[in-house]
């Protein structure tokens, strides 16, 4: 049986989600809004069109969606009750654990080497895609646990709103800052770690695939990774958290690691 979330308790809902979160978010969409603002004023002071051009973003947003939905429609491998059924009960499970009034769709996508998975969406439909380098750990290296708690990351990622296509447009100026839209993405990505960590916490550890690969990473010390958040630091480590999507490896591990508090975004 799944483990529910209590999805519906809000003191529950709030755990789950990086504290930092709402207030980036809030910052990000300030950000697109102010361009937006700025973008009709000056038109109406210049008389000029091209301005208004940042008012084609919507329009943007749902193009870039809706191609990237068909894209892993036609060229991915639907997994489904009749094909690969483990994992998608996998998705079920995370679906009904996290109250999701409709299961999204997962695909199966070529990897090429990269380890990778991700959730979006288009219109109301919402889907997971894996990399097949990523999804081979839970199949063929026979570790269930490590995919299961990537697929409660990424169905976290739509329970917690963020394959929005108005969370999407809100932030889509902020997206193109340095710095800016990248921080509110390591806050989503520690709130997806929080929805997987309590949707299996078995699979927690299996996250030393993104720092060894597939085939090393059951050779490799979570926690000593995780003890490394303290000592590798330093200006240059702080841009690079800064300017990445996700939160870096030690930090990440360090915070699924230590419960007592959230993981840094900066």
């Amino acid at each position: 049986m799944p483990r529910r979330i209590c999805w519906g308790n809000h003191r529950r809902r709030r755990a789950l989600r990086h504290p930092r979160e709402n207030s980036l978010l809030a910052m990000c969409v300030a950000v697109t809004v102010l361009a937006v603002v700025g973008a009709v004023n000056r038109s109406l002071t210049n008389f000029s069109t091209d301005p208004l051009l940042l008012l084609g973003i919507p329009a943007v947003v749902f193009f870039a969606r809706g191609m990237l939905y068909a894209r892993q429609r036609v060229n991915g491998v639907l997994i489904s009750a009749s094909q690969f059924p483990q994992v998608h009960r996998m998705v079920v499970d995370a679906a009904r654990a996290f109250d999701l009034p409709h299961v999204p769709d997962a695909y199966v996508v070529a990897g090429h080497g990269q380890i990778n998975a991700f959730a979006s969406g288009h219109g109301f439909r919402r889907y997971v895609a894996i990399n097949s380098d990523l999804f081979e750990v839970g199949q063929r290296l026979d570790d269930p646990e490590t995919l299961r708690f990537v697929i409660g990351h990424e169905v976290g990622h739509i329970a917690a709103g963020h394959s929005s296509f108005w969370r999407q447009f809100g932030i889509s100026v902020a997206n193109i800052i340095p710095g800016v839209g990248s921080s509110l993405s390591r806050a989503q990505e520690y709130t997806a770690d929080n929805h997987a960590l309590a949707f299996c916490p078995e699979g927690m550890r299996g996250l030393r695939v993104l720092a060894a690969g597939k085939y090393l990473y059951p050779a490799v010390d979570f926690d000593e990774i995780a003890d490394r958040a303290r000592v590798e630091q330093g200006f240059f480590v702080t841009l690079v958290n800064l300017f990445s999507t996700h939160p870096v490896n030690t930090w990440r591990f360090a915070a699924l690691r230590d419960r007592r508090r959230p993981g840094r975004v900066l």
